[in-house]
């Protein structure tokens, strides 16, 4: 569920209030409601966005914060607006100008066809995540780590979070259509 709401996530303070996005919203409170009524020892954990106002779980060491960012991509979005005042502050300085002047002669003087080549980047490993589809937010991972081990009271590994995932968000077939009017009809829709 925490997924599906980041999906429609805007960097607003009522992004969640409006829209598609409400039902989730109000299924995602209930079942909050309901962990924090069977485990009231997570209460303390429960915080609320600082910038749209949304309820979500944090880490224990985290608890009783009030300026932390929601996972859903308030977190993400200030720490991108951060940084870009923190770079037009210090560009906008005369040291900043300087190196910046610096790094644009620099460039101008080896052109790329004469720099020396770069060794190639290692092979990145190959992230858990692969198999998700690319529109699941891949930032939400680590949260709803972080969640289902607070809930089940052990560590929960990031491949048990994606199988879980994956488990529960497959999408089956209808009941009441026989398979091939399903893949026919499927077909029809995305022709290959």
């Amino acid at each position: 569920m925490a997924i599906q709401i980041a999906v429609h996530f805007r960097f607003a303070e009522d992004w969640y209030r409006a829209g598609p996005v409400l039902g989730l919203v109000l299924a995602y409170y209930a079942v909050l409601r309901s962990v924090l009524r069977a485990q009231p020892e997570l209460r303390r954990c429960r915080t609320r966005c600082r910038h749209c106002g949304i309820f979500f779980l944090t880490h224990p060491r985290n608890a009783g914060r009030r300026d932390l960012g929601c996972p859903f991509g308030c977190r993400a979005a200030h720490r991108r607006r951060q940084c870009n005042q923190r770079t037009a502050a210090y560009y906008g300085e005369e040291a900043g100008r300087d190196k910046k002047r610096a790094l644009n002669a620099r460039r101008r003087k080896t052109p790329a066809r004469l720099a020396p080549p770069s060794p190639p980047p290692p092979p990145p490993p190959p992230p858990p995540a692969d198999q998700l589809p690319s529109a699941w937010p891949r930032t939400m991972l680590p949260y709803l780590q972080m969640v289902s081990g607070l809930i089940e009271g052990r560590p929960v590994s990031l491949t048990e979070v994606v199988a879980m995932l994956l488990r529960a968000l497959r999408q089956h077939r209808m009941a009441r259509t026989r398979r091939i009017d399903h893949t026919v009809a499927w077909l029809h829709a995305e022709p290959p």
